[in-house]
């Protein structure tokens, strides 16, 4: 499995922090946020990974992050491979995750969007996964901000409402999407929605069609680092969280 991270947009939200840099470049307690990303998936086994960006941060994505070398691979011991890709607007998630089609391949991999910090381990998940999809769930207190998920039996996917202003679950789906090679087939017919964008909501709800769409709660602590209090929100956590560590 390879993995791609979505790491572009605009950060509107974040503005004026984001005027000059790109919201994956801001510090997160100790470390930019990218590194999260790129952390999470290593430390459950992904060592080829794409990283897609806007052209006005490749360059210093590149200099961050370069080909991979701070990063080792859990499989061979040695240093992961970091290629990239840009994603010239910023016009939907299932556009990012096109451009890394022929990176990809017959493959199957794992979505992850860059400004999204979880504190499960994907491990388990990723070596099970074979096919169809898989999105992964949270339960939220305001749903009406999330693509909300409908459950039938076994963890399957029924329906996904997009931000729904009377929401039928408050179970939201999280940044973190795992697919089978016929992903890439799927985004050949889909179409921009009202607001421009190619929504991954709308692959997913091809896979729900099809009956191979599951999901899986989350345990831990999730976060989307898209606002101030959220980004500070985060960086509290992670400080607390390395300073219990250093206490054992």
């Amino acid at each position: 499995m390879k993995g791609i991270i979505l790491a572009g947009g605009g950060g509107t939200r974040l503005r004026p922090l984001t005027v000059s840099t790109n919201k994956h470049l801001l510090a997160l307690y100790d470390k930019p946020v990218i590194y999260y990303a790129v952390k999470k998936l290593v430390d459950a086994g992904i060592d080829r990974i794409m990283i897609v960006t806007s052209p006005e941060a490749i360059e210093s994505m590149v200099k961050l992050l370069g080909s991979g070398a701070d990063f080792m691979s859990k499989r061979t011991g040695k240093q992961i491979q970091i290629v990239y890709g840009i994603q010239n607007q910023p016009n939907g998630i299932a556009y990012g995750l096109w451009i890394a089609k022929d990176y990809i391949g017959n493959d199957n991999c794992v979505l992850y969007l860059g400004d999204n910090i979880f504190e499960d381990d994907l491990t388990p998940h990723i070596k099970k996964f074979k096919s169809g999809a898989t999105v992964f769930l949270k339960e939220v207190a305001d749903p009406e901000r999330f693509g909300i998920a409908t459950l039938g039996q076994n963890s399957k996917i029924l329906d996904i409402d997009e931000k729904p202003t009377k929401p039928k679950t408050n179970y939201a789906v999280t940044g973190v999407y795992m697919y089978d090679s016929t992903v890439f087939k799927k985004c050949l017919s889909l179409k921009a929605s009202e607001r421009g964008e190619y929504e991954i909501t709308d692959i997913n709800k091809q896979y729900i069609k099809d009956g191979k769409l599951h999901g899986i709660f989350l345990k831990k602590e999730w976060f989307d680092i898209g606002t101030f209090d959220s980004l500070l929100e985060t960086a509290n956590f992670i400080r607390n969280k390395n300073n219990d560590n250093k206490k054992k």
